[in-house]
């Protein structure tokens, strides 16, 4: 994406050119059917997938999810041109517009979240693939007075013997007579041992653009007449704008929003900022700030524990029963903070509305959901709004939300004139939607064998999907279970309850959500269970995986990575943990050197079965950029609260992984193929316990809270 594409005005017909073919997918009764032709990109059919075809010969996948880092756009292109037979030195991709058209296969929206990108669009992609291919040869086919079946697509071009005499066309000469014809519902799909691209580190298609500085992220965005605005909002959690305050001199103008005062200035995005800082608003603070205080949010967490009624999420079996009458039990009770996103790129959107339409540039994980944004803020039709999504800077879950873009939209309605709102650091840490705080109890029962026959789980933790409206009050919060339910262990007898926290700090979505919580926990609770039993960790999970050949297959791997069975230098050990989720296994061995209260992170050695591989490079750099942010979370991570004001407010005091914190990391991928599973998210949630196994192997303390340690100040 380039600064005049982000000028124009992108409509869906728009992305069509001449001599384009565009061929797309929709999803009808759950049953993948071609609809497109050169016209298709006006249907309102639900199509999933695009591709777009030039005169020039290049291919280009319009990609309906969000790029924050995580290389989907060139395993999504990847999977295009191996069914293409496209040339891949022609391939690239373009963001698509917010439309149903791009939504997920799977989910059937267009956002970018639970590791879906490649999950849901792998069919779709597969398939428009292969369509356009088959258009391209009976192109050929009736250029040449052939059948189709006599025509072969290789490369970017298709070719024939015809009268004895070979006759090859390029797809680029071909495109404007293949986008006339019918698109196949059901074409051939190229057999899996006969993929050129699916399955190889093929380099990332974004990586020259962000290496030169020509990627456009969203605080990269401009606009001709734009103007520039900070925020400033209530510092207490809770508070609204009781009073405007006076304009101050500099300033175009001050809008009065919901929480917040928006500065806007005729220069810089530092200007705006500078002014927001000194504003003196008047605010209206609710008696029940006094409520959001990190030590009160967990006095009541406790007293939930021991008295509330819990909704159940899952039960098999009597396990109080059996724990009861268990040889040797178990009854640990751990703790995690609230945790903020801290995404390199801060909070930004560019909006532009007039009477008559509304243009938005975001780095956003949910385009269609800021299209409906836009549309209830300002009383226009869908069909009047465009919205462009660019590069994301990190998104982490954070980017999902709609308050930063809800704010630009409103300020740029006040003025009528485009509008670039950022949020500056210290806002951003203030006013997040954080990963909640959790409180797990872990009752477990063995017999005399080691083998375990009881497990109870409960979880007080507010609930994200109740603050959105999207559940009851007594309802099981899946956010917040998962990772502690359907465990591959399957305990014969268990039960999960959940209890729902009321504190009302606004949570989200956070890389990996309940299960970056609840591995913690289960991961704990079940070293914990083989310390009780005599018995090695590894050992443990084997006999509890015994039936379960994949999972097995995954804990075995990243063990003999990190060396669990050979011996550790003096003052070093090692820790394990296993996760399941998101459609894939991970499991990750942790070795530590140092003593009790200082420790360095020496080795990070991980296993990944995700089945289908498209790029064997990206699913490695997954695991390893989870690893960095489930280090920095064990170790340091914390957000606290008093009287509904957030601390820290900016990196000084959320430490980081710095490269003198990076221990060595190595992945093994596990090609185990037959599904397709995500790994965005699942590398995080074994950090955390793989990293507490260690340090209590190596110091004989088990650690039941996180973080680990205080974070250390900046410099230090």
């Amino acid at each position: 994406m380039d600064n005049a594409l982000l000028d124009a005005r992108l409509t869906r017909r728009g992305f069509l050119r001449a001599g384009a073919l565009v061929v797309g997918y929709a999803t009808l009764g759950g049953v993948p059917h071609a609809i497109g032709t050169a016209e298709a990109a006006g249907s309102s059919a639900l199509v999933n997938a695009w591709v777009r075809i030039g005169s020039d010969n290049s291919v280009a996948v319009l990609i309906g999810s969000a790029e924050m880092g995580q290389g989907v756009c060139t395993s999504l292109a990847q999977i295009v041109a191996d069914e293409l037979q496209a040339d891949w030195t022609r391939v690239t991709f373009e963001f698509a517009p917010a439309a149903p058209a791009y939504a997920n296969f799977v989910t059937h929206a267009q956002l970018t979240g639970g590791s879906m990108s490649v999950r849901g669009y792998y069919a779709g992609l597969r398939v428009a693939g292969a369509a356009a291919r088959e258009m391209l040869k009976s192109a050929a086919a009736l250029a040449w007075g052939v059948p189709a079946s006599a025509c072969t697509a290789t490369n970017g071009t298709v070719t024939a013997i015809v009268g004895g005499v070979t006759k090859s066309m390029t797809y680029g000469a071909l495109a404007p007579a293949a986008a006339t014809l019918p698109v196949p519902a059901s074409p051939p799909l190229t057999p899996d041992s006969a993929l050129r691209f699916i399955g190889h580190s093929l380099p990332r298609l974004d990586l020259a653009a962000k290496t030169t500085g020509a990627a456009v992220f969203g605080i990269d965005v401009r606009v001709p007449g734009m103007a520039y605005a900070a925020i400033k909002h209530c510092p207490q959690l809770g508070g609204t704008l009781a009073v405007l305050p006076k304009k101050p001199s500099g300033a175009t103008a001050i809008v009065g929003l919901d929480n917040a005062v928006a500065v806007v200035v005729e220069d810089t995005t530092w200007h705006a900022i500078q002014l927001a800082r000194n504003l003196k608003p008047t605010w209206t603070i609710p008696s029940s700030v006094a409520d959001l205080t990190t030590a009160t949010i967990m006095t009541e967490a406790k007293s939930l524990m021991a008295s509330a009624t819990p909704a159940i999420a899952e039960s098999v079996g009597n396990p109080a029963a059996a724990i009861a009458a268990a040889k040797l039990q178990l009854d640990a009770t751990y703790d995690v903070p609230y945790l903020a996103h801290a995404t390199l790129e801060p909070l930004n959107c560019t909006a532009s509305v007039t009477r008559t339409s509304c243009e938005i540039w975001a780095p956003t994980q949910a385009a269609g959901i800021v299209a409906q944004t836009a549309a209830t803020l300002t009383g226009l039709p869908l069909s009047a709004i465009t919205v462009h999504t660019t590069f994301l800077g990190g998104g982490l879950g954070r980017k999902f939300e709609q308050d930063f873009i809800a704010q630009a939209i409103r300020v740029s309605q006040a003025l009528m004139r485009p509008v670039k709102l950022t949020w500056s650091r210290e806002e951003d840490f203030g006013n997040d939607q954080y990963r909640p705080m959790a409180l797990a109890r872990v009752q477990a029962g063995l017999d005399a064998t080691g083998a375990v026959v009881g497990w109870r789980n409960r979880i007080v933790s507010p609930s994200i999907l109740f603050q959105r409206g999207w559940v009851g009050p007594n309802d099981v919060d899946s956010q917040a279970v998962d990772g502690a339910i359907d465990l591959p262990y399957g305990f014969a007898t268990r039960a999960v309850e959940y209890v729902r926290h009321t504190a009302e700090i606004p949570v989200g979505f956070w890389r990996s959500v309940g299960f970056s919580i609840n591995t913690f926990v289960v991961e704990s609770a079940i070293d914990e269970l083989a310390t009780l039993a005599g018995i090695d960790p590894l050992a443990f999970r084997q006999r509890l995986l015994a039936n379960d050949a994949r999972s097995l297959g995954v804990l075995n791997a990243a063990a003999a990575l990190g060396g669990w069975n050979t011996p550790v230098p003096k003052g070093h050990a090692r820790g394990i943990a296993f996760c399941e989720g998101f459609g894939s296994t991970v499991a990750q061995v942790i070795e530590i050197a140092g003593k009790a209260g200082s420790i360095s992170v020496v080795r990070v050695s991980c296993a990944i079965d995700c089945g289908t591989v498209i790029n064997p490079d990206t699913v490695a750099a997954q695991m390893e950029g989870g690893i960095v942010q489930g280090l920095g979370a064990a170790l340091w991570g914390k957000m606290t609260f008093t009287n509904g004001v957030a601390s820290p407010r900016n990196f000084n005091g959320y430490a980081m992984v710095r490269m003198r914190n990076m221990p060595q990391v190595a992945v093994t991928v596990l090609a185990s193929g037959g599904f397709v599973g995500g790994v965005g998210e699942p590398g995080v949630p074994p950090v955390a316990p793989a990293l507490a196994n260690a340090y209590a192997r190596l110091t004989g303390i088990r650690l039941r809270s996180l973080p680990m340690f205080t974070a250390p100040r900046s410099g230090d």
